[in-house]
């Protein structure tokens, strides 16, 4: 299940998304997002998903790799979709069990949280395939520049994140990587109750975070060691410009967002 996790890696490549300026990328992953909250019914998630399938199909990335980061989020999709299924009121009532009842309301509403939380995890899986790190931070401090005359630390957030990001599939091997000596020990993390369970997974907690410590050290220390310094003084490799490809993708987000908003008005 580790291996499904796609969120925070990069796919390289040099495909029309993959070519895009981040700063253009993260405002339009952004957007999306918010289309997708704005989205109040069942053709709503039909216009999303197949913008964000054409999307995916231009960056180069299979679908059924992006559809595989979700897998391992299940639980929590599941665990929303019962939230909303039995605490949601609704007026037409499906199904009456003595204290409980079912309504069409709830029904509706734990589908559509559980389809965002879907087309978030997918949305941003995309931008993090298909930016490389160095580009992201790039576009993230870029696009928090103007807060720095309030003295925001743009560029040591932007790159707290990023590395918080990128980590990610890092610590997954790692995880793997312990699971698998302290089984090969004797260790059980199936059998048991919840508090078992629990129980048993101090032995890999532990080594994890002693190794996530080191690492984090040791990245600091080669940071020093390289005298490096952000902020307004750090010079790039390549300087990020808006090109063709970022009009005509803010375009297509601009005519994605009026398809949903006129599919609102109609049918909301």
């Amino acid at each position: 299940m580790l291996s499904d996790i796609t969120l925070g890696q990069y796919f390289p490549g040099n495909s029309v998304i993959h070519r895009m300026d981040p700063r253009m990328k993260l405002i339009l992953t952004i957007i999306y997002i918010v289309g997708v909250f704005m989205v109040a019914n069942l053709p709503g998630y039909v216009i999303a998903l197949a913008f964000l399938y054409l999307v995916v199909r231009l960056s180069g990335i299979r679908f059924s790799y992006l559809l595989k980061g979700v897998k391992p989020l299940r639980f929590i999709i599941i665990f929303t979709f019962l939230l909303n299924l039995f605490f949601v009121q609704g007026e037409t009532p499906l199904v009456s069990l003595g204290f409980f009842t079912l309504t069409l309301e709830a029904v509706e509403n734990a589908v559509y949280f559980a389809l965002r939380l879907v087309f978030l995890v997918m949305g941003t899986s995309v931008l993090t395939l298909t930016t490389s790190p160095v580009r992201l931070t790039d576009g993230l401090e870029r696009l928090m520049h103007p807060l720095q005359r309030f003295h925001f630390p743009s560029h040591e957030l932007a790159m707290m994140m990023t590395i918080a990001l990128r980590f990610i599939p890092t610590l997954l091997e790692e995880t793997d990587k312990i699971k698998k000596a302290q089984m090969a020990r004797g260790a059980d993390f199936e059998s048991g109750n919840l508090l078992a369970r629990a129980k048993a997974m101090i032995p890999l907690l532990v080594p994890l975070f002693v190794s996530a410590f080191k690492r984090a050290n040791d990245l600091a220390m080669a940071m020093e060691a390289r005298c490096y310094r952000g902020g307004d003084h750090r010079t790039r490799l390549r300087e990020l410009k808006y090109t063709k490809l970022d009009l005509y993708g803010a375009l297509a987000m601009a005519a994605y967002m009026a398809v949903i908003i006129a599919e609102g008005m109609l049918l909301g």
